[in-house]
């Protein structure tokens, strides 16, 4: 893939800046070191609330969360990290911003990661979460990467309850055949690549994935009716790229309204160069205007393209 091309001067930078604080062979360090250097690496990226937002951390369901209070609906925002790493302060700013750009409240989980917490415990967190939160008014589910798979299991899970205005996924990955499309195009992507993608997923298992479980691949669901109304951005230069065109297209043809859309361009990770990278601003005003559309029960476009 000729990456010359299609990665712009901005984005080549914020790619270099990122492997200087995060190697591209992190993968290959302890899960401790692995947590230790891309905490560092978010903080390079922190760039301060916006001027009046204030945070707080409190317990939902059990689950440490960071709430941005503002007005309803709330955004559970679900952050990415490979199931293995993140926290709350790896995507502080990411919320602060979602929060000043919307005026919702916004709630970051901090749900159990992998490998102390295998799979179901992640999903486990993210739906009792959402299902407090949704108790006093419906909500809405945003993630990046891997926060997109919980917010659409967890849209799975509670499908048919009324609970869920609408879902905004931010190049999730969302279980998509490895072997073909993006996940081969995209193999030797810059930010992550194929092999990153098998090596968390190993670990969020301790094993094999399992095939045909919505909880851990959304994508392979028999049924993708009676799902709420879901945006998808995919990064053009991400072997998770597909996916969200995928799941789009699955939600349409079930009869439902799903929208996805392809940042050109753009690679895994790119929430964190919204204040460098001209491309990626771009996208995060679609991304905070696509929650803003749902949460006033606006349609996503209709259809997939």
């Amino acid at each position: 893939m000729d990456y010359d091309r299609l990665i712009d001067a901005q984005t080549s930078a914020f790619i270099k800046a990122s492997e200087d604080a995060y190697p591209p062979d992190a993968a290959t360090l302890s899960i401790a070191q692995q947590r230790a250097i891309y905490d560092t690496m978010c903080r390079a990226f922190h760039r301060g609330y916006p001027d009046g937002i204030t945070a707080q951390d409190r317990p939902i369901a059990g689950v440490m969360c960071r709430v941005f209070t503002g007005a309803q609906p709330a955004i559970i925002y679900l952050h990415g990290g490979g199931f293995v790493v993140g926290g709350l302060e790896s995507h502080d700013d990411v919320c602060a911003d979602i929060r000043a750009a919307t005026g919702l409240t916004v709630i970051c989980p901090d749900y159990r990661l992998s490998p102390e917490h295998l799979h179901p415990a992640a999903f486990e967190d993210a739906l009792a979460v959402t299902r407090a939160v949704a108790v006093d008014s419906p909500v809405l589910l945003a993630g990046d990467s891997a926060g997109g798979n919980l917010a659409t299991a967890v849209s799975h899970a509670l499908r048919g309850q009324a609970l869920i205005l609408g879902q905004v996924l931010i190049y999730p990955g969302l279980g998509g055949d490895v072997d073909a499309g993006s996940y081969v195009a995209h193999a030797k992507a810059p930010m992550l690549t194929r092999d990153d993608v098998l090596f968390y997923a190993g670990i969020r298992h301790n094993g094999a994935v399992p095939k045909g479980d919505a909880t851990v691949s959304p994508l392979q669901d028999t049924d993708f009716s009676g799902l709420p109304p879901t945006i998808a951005f995919g990064a053009e230069c991400d072997p998770l790229c597909d996916d969200a065109r995928n799941y789009a297209e699955a939600i349409v043809t079930a009869g439902g309204r799903a929208h996805w859309v392809v940042e050109p361009g753009l690679v895994h990770g790119y929430l964190r160069a919204r204040k460098t990278v001209d491309r990626a601003a771009a996208s995060f005003a679609r991304i905070t205007q696509a929650l803003q559309t749902l949460a006033t029960g606006g349609n996503p476009k209709g259809d997939a393209r």
